[in-house]
């Protein structure tokens, strides 16, 4: 009895192991095609979406003024002001020539006319003669603090 045991297992072993597999081939299902309809129009939904959004972001940025209007050539926004709910007070800088210019919605006004002010040394003498004058009253607190 052992002699017959030893003798199927001296059979069975130089089988390969898929060879005591089932044999039966599982029938093929190819994937489901990634171009079809369906999915060519979904993604173009997403893309406008997307596109949406950006434009969205975009015109809410310039209509609350996030965006800073970029000066092209000669002609420069220098300061601006509301006034009013819908009224502004805008200087515009064209050469060397500031215009005060009052903007309402529909028309816009020239309030005045000035020469571009010239970049003086004696502001930026005040401007180090306070720091200096901050600098050394700092420094007497902190005497009057270690003593």
């Amino acid at each position: 009895m052992i002699n017959r045991h030893w003798f199927l297992l001296a059979l069975l072993l130089p089988l390969p192991f898929h060879a005591l597999a089932e044999t039966g081939k599982p029938s093929y299902v190819p994937p489901p095609s990634v171009i079809s309809t369906e999915n060519t129009l979904q993604m173009a939904g997403g893309l406008l979406l997307v596109l949406a959004i950006i434009w969205g972001l975009t015109w809410l940025l310039k209509r609350f003024s996030l965006i800073p209007a970029t000066a092209a050539g000669t002609l420069k926004v220098v300061a601006a002001t509301g006034v009013g709910q819908r009224e502004r007070v805008v200087v515009v800088e064209i050469d060397n020539t500031w215009l005060v210019l009052g903007v309402a919605p529909g028309h816009v006004t020239k309030l005045h006319t000035l020469d571009k002010p010239a970049v003086s040394t004696g502001d930026t003498t005040q401007e180090n003669a306070s720091q200096k004058d901050f600098a050394v009253q700092l420094n007497e607190s902190m005497k009057k603090d270690n003593v």
